[in-house]
C-alpha cells in the first residue's frame, strides 16, 4: 500500500467503517426489538450480517484503501511500513467518524424502535468479556497479517468467515475493533456497550493486536531465515 494520502482512500475508510457499524447494530434492533426474536436468534443474524457485509466491503474497498475499517489493523500496517504515520492517523480518524455516522444512520432507519439518533449506552460488558476481546482481536489481526504476508487471494472470504464465527463463539461477541466499540457506545440497543466497559474493551483490543504482531513477527522472521 502506498504511503501517499489520497481522498479516495479516506472516503473508502469512512464508508467501509460506516457500513460495518450498521451491520453490527442493525440486526440486533431488527431481530431483537422490531421482530421480537430470541436474543440467540438475533446474535446469529448479527454474525451472518457482519460476515456477509464485511466480505462485500473488503471486495469493494480493498483495492482502494486496503479495507482496514479498524484502527488496530491500520496500526499494525503502519508497523509493517505499509501505511505512513500521517496516513494512519487520518485513516483512524475517518474510521471513527464513519462508525459514529453508521450508528446515527442505523438509528434513523429504526427510529420508531429506538426513538432517537444518539444515546449513551448502558449495556454492561465486563469481567471475562475483557479477556475475550484480547483473544478475538489477536486472531483477527494475526490472520490479516499472515494473509497479507502470504499474498492470499481469499482475504475477504477468510476474514469475513473468521469475524462471523468469532461473533458466535466469544463471550464478548467479538468487537475486536476500537472504532466499532466507540460507535456502539452511542446506541441504546442491545448491541451497545457502556462507555466504561468500552474503554476497557479498546485497551484489550490494543493488547490483542500487539500480541498478534509479536507472534506474527516471530513466526515469519523464522520462516525467512
Amino acid at each position: 500500500m502506498s504511503k501517499r494520502i489520497s481522498l479516495n482512500e479516506l472516503i473508502a475508510e469512512f464508508l467501509g467503517s460506516m457500513f460495518l457499524v450498521m451491520a453490527a447494530i442493525s440486526p440486533m434492533i431488527l431481530f431483537y426489538s422490531a421482530l421480537e426474536s430470541h436474543i440467540g436468534v438475533a446474535l446469529i443474524a448479527n454474525a451472518l450480517a457482519v460476515a456477509f457485509v464485511l466480505y462485500a466491503l473488503i471486495e469493494i474497498f480493498g483495492g482502494i484503501s486496503g479495507a482496514h475499517f479498524n484502527p488496530v489493523v491500520t496500526m499494525v500496517m503502519a508497523f509493517e511500513k505499509k501505511c505512513g504515520a500521517m496516513k494512519s492517523i487520518l485513516f483512524i480518524l475517518f474510521q471513527i467518524v464513519g462508525g459514529i455516522v453508521g450508528t446515527i444512520l442505523t438509528h434513523l432507519m429504526f427510529f420508531d424502535e429506538v426513538g432517537g439518533l444518539m444515546f449513551v449506552a448502558d449495556i454492561t460488558r465486563n469481567g471475562h468479556m475483557y479477556f475475550a476481546e484480547i483473544i478475538g482481536t489477536f486472531i483477527l489481526v494475526f490472520a490479516i497479517l499472515a494473509l497479507v504476508k502470504t499474498k492470499s487471494s481469499r482475504i475477504p472470504l477468510i476474514v469475513a468467515l473468521l469475524v462471523g464465527g468469532q461473533i458466535m463463539i466469544t463471550s464478548s461477541t467479538m468487537f475486536a475493533n476500537p472504532q466499532v466499540t466507540l460507535a456502539r457506545m452511542f446506541t441504546n440497543s442491545v448491541a451497545g456497550i457502556r462507555p466504561l466497559d468500552g474503554l476497557v474493551f479498546i485497551a484489550m483490543q490494543l493488547i490483542g493486536a500487539l500480541l498478534a504482531y509479536v507472534v506474527y513477527r516471530f513466526i515469519f522472521s523464522r520462516r525467512e531465515q
